[in-house]
């Protein structure tokens, strides 16, 4: 099979099944792994599709935001190992802001038994929160169908009331030049006043987020510490080093 035939053939994959593995590639098209790798990344320096760990992904539109349900699906692994790396900061006696997104939702078992009270605006966390006996402070506003965070004018009002010794937020996309951003500018809105009102902020990002840009920035890099995962540091090292210059990468080993 010709080079451009090959490449064709992985494209029409992906534009029917979004997400491709590399073993799925080789069984297609008879190439070797190695040709594969090759072929990936020539068309994400073409823009075509994003490479993950073990395949490839079709790109997002800015716009583009999956539902919770879609998204707690997708590396849920990953998400968990993060997730307790990111609990294992938090202290008896801490406040926290956990943000709407899956990979802070799946910090709340890792920190059960903790004397803490957290604020969130993500009505999936509140009831996981209550059964973990956490003591909740919940924000109100407008529930998003989609990802289930409250947003607008009463929940940036709540917000104001409180001070957090770590804000943990989940974002979209993340690159040095563009910072972490989001699909809608409402949730980023919370998302940056929740910073504002943090001692320290951590993003919690599994490796699909890092080299992606959507709509709404939410902050430069520098204005938060990064956890994610070493599937980030193996499939784009030169983009991991260059964050890594800019701010502190906690690396959880998968």
């Amino acid at each position: 099979m010709l080079t451009l035939e090959r490449q064709e053939k992985i494209l029409a994959l992906l534009a029917k099944n979004e997400v491709v593995k590399i073993q799925e590639l080789i069984v297609e098209t008879g190439a070797s792994e190695s040709t594969i790798r090759r072929d990936l990344t020539e068309l994400e320096q073409r823009n075509k599709l994003k490479r993950i760990h073990g395949g490839a992904t079709l790109l997002k539109k800015m716009r583009d935001e999956p539902t919770i349900a879609q998204k707690t699906l997708k590396n849920r692994q990953e998400k968990i190992k993060i997730a307790k790396q990111a609990a294992e900061l938090v202290q008896d006696g801490d406040c926290l802001f956990l943000d709407a997104g899956t990979t802070t939702y799946e910090m709340i078992p890792f920190l059960k038994g903790k004397q803490i009270v957290v604020v969130t605006n993500g009505l999936t966390n509140i009831a996981h929160l209550l059964e973990a006996e956490i003591d909740t402070h919940v924000l109100g506003g407008y529930a998003k169908k989609g990802t289930h965070a409250f947003v607008g004018r009463n929940a940036l009002e709540a917000i104001d009331a409180f001070r957090f010794d770590f804000v943990f937020l989940g974002t979209n996309g993340i690159t040095p030049s563009d910072g972490y951003t989001t699909p809608d500018l409402e949730e980023a809105y919370i998302k940056v006043q929740a910073l504002k009102r943090g001692r320290q902020t951590y993003v919690l990002a599994d490796h699909t987020k890092f080299g992606d840009v959507s709509f709404s920035k939410i902050a430069d890099v520098e204005r938060a510490a990064i956890i994610t995962s070493s599937y980030t540091r193996e499939e784009q090292p030169e983009l991991f080093s260059q964050l890594a210059a800019k701010t502190t990468i906690k690396v959880v080993e998968q």
